[in-house]
């Protein structure tokens, strides 16, 4: 797939700046052709006679050179590759490309590109935790832009953490996915997200806190990976993202109508936050108080949807994927939930109030699976999303 690709690779400044030179080399190796461009950062890490050398091409740095800029060579550079590749791709550069900046030649080219943009990003566990860096990163998934890693391990700096750069190989194995129109080409991927509205009367309905912006994210992330994806939402707070195919429904028994009703599918997320119970004698009317006293409400329990297509015995999905709200004993709760329910993942959060979880801009999740509970960093929904998404591809292919 890599054969014959054009790839112009930004290298920023980052003592990762190293690997970019084994990055150059490998992607050589596999027939790409590479066009480097040091940042003035980059050129204190990496000379540019090193990147010219395994390059077997010019190294380009100033936004300002007379002769590159005789034909506006910037924006030549920005579109002559099939992929842009920023690696490492620091703060400061993750800064520039969501705000919109053009300082130099990297930014104005990433602010110039009509082509794919690919990032990976390295930096002190700090700076990446950090809010504005978190902030930045959404914006920049919401672009469109590709991210492959950071990795968790040890730092120069000394400190342990998320903020290693992805490895020379995931680096090239997300380059081919980008280049291959995503690493879910060919998959069908059944989303449902939002919560469930059940009437009591004609005004009054049950319902929870969930925005729908986490099983948006996630949606939006499986079409970038190329998935078709069929979203299935409550009325949820986010608009549904674009290139989906959506199906909005109102109450559980709806839903669980839309699912059994859509494709069948490689893999399902259930995101939505289904009410458990609807009223069985809601009014056709509204229900007055009138001083007679406590109206009467009677109650049912809703369809479980996720247990129904996980134990299904006809379409099932190779992986089916459950979400596990909790307030209490969080992972022995959703653990004990993936095993009665039948589901091969759970994404198990607290969205007790104090973790501003329910309806806020971030997660924090273990995902339990057959191998165990794995505890995810604090990250934004948008965040969570791709590191799903790419668990997902790798488990489908």
């Amino acid at each position: 797939m890599l054969a014959d690709k054009h790839i112009l690779l930004i290298v920023g400044g980052g003592i990762a700046a190293f690997k970019s030179l084994d990055l150059v080399r490998r992607l050589r190796e596999h027939g790409c052709r590479v066009t480097p461009v040091l940042t003035r950062a980059g050129s204190q890490f990496v000379t540019p006679l090193s990147l010219s050398a395994l390059s077997a091409t010019k190294v380009y740095q100033d936004l300002f050179d007379l002769t590159d800029e005789a034909e506006m060579g910037h924006i030549e550079l920005s579109r002559a590759a099939d992929l842009i590749v920023v690696a490492p791709a620091t703060a400061d550069l993750m800064a520039k490309m969501a705000g919109g900046h053009a300082d130099d030649l990297a930014s104005t080219l990433l602010l110039a590109t009509d082509k794919r943009v690919l990032i990976a990003p390295s930096m002190n566990v700090r700076m990446w935790e950090h809010p504005a860096t978190q902030r930045n990163l959404a914006a920049l998934q919401d672009d469109g832009i590709l991210v492959v890693g950071p990795n968790e391990g040890d730092m120069a700096c000394g400190e342990y953490g998320p903020g290693r750069m992805a490895e020379v190989p995931e680096i090239v194995a997300a380059v081919d996915d980008a280049l291959a129109d995503g690493p879910l080409k060919g998959k069908s991927v059944l989303v449902t997200s939002g919560p469930t509205h059940e009437p009591i009367d004609p005004v009054r309905y049950i319902a929870n806190r969930s925005s729908g912006a986490q099983g948006t994210a996630i949606a939006k992330a499986l079409a970038a990976a190329g998935a078709d994806v069929t979203f299935v939402t409550g009325p949820a707070d986010v608009p549904p993202p674009p290139g989906v195919r959506v199906v909005k429904v109102q109450t559980a028994q709806e839903m669980l109508q839309a699912v059994q009703a859509a494709p069948i599918a490689d893999a399902a997320v259930f995101a939505a936050a289904v009410a458990d119970w609807r009223v069985t004698n809601a009014g056709d009317s509204k229900i007055k108080k009138d001083g007679n006293g406590l109206p009467t409400l009677e109650f049912a329990e809703n369809p479980d949807i996720l247990a129904t297509i996980s134990q299904t015995n006809k379409g099932r999905p190779k992986l089916v994927i459950g979400f596990a709200a909790e307030t209490d004993d969080v992972i022995t709760n959703a653990t004990a939930k993936r095993l009665r329910k039948g589901c091969d993942w759970i994404v198990a959060n607290d969205v007790s109030p104090a973790t501003g979880i329910m309806g806020g801009a971030e997660n924090d999740i273990t995902l339990i699976s057959d191998d165990g509970a794995e505890d995810w960093p604090r990250m934004t929904k948008d965040a969570v999303a791709t590191k799903l998404v790419q668990r997902i591809a790798k488990a489908l292919s």
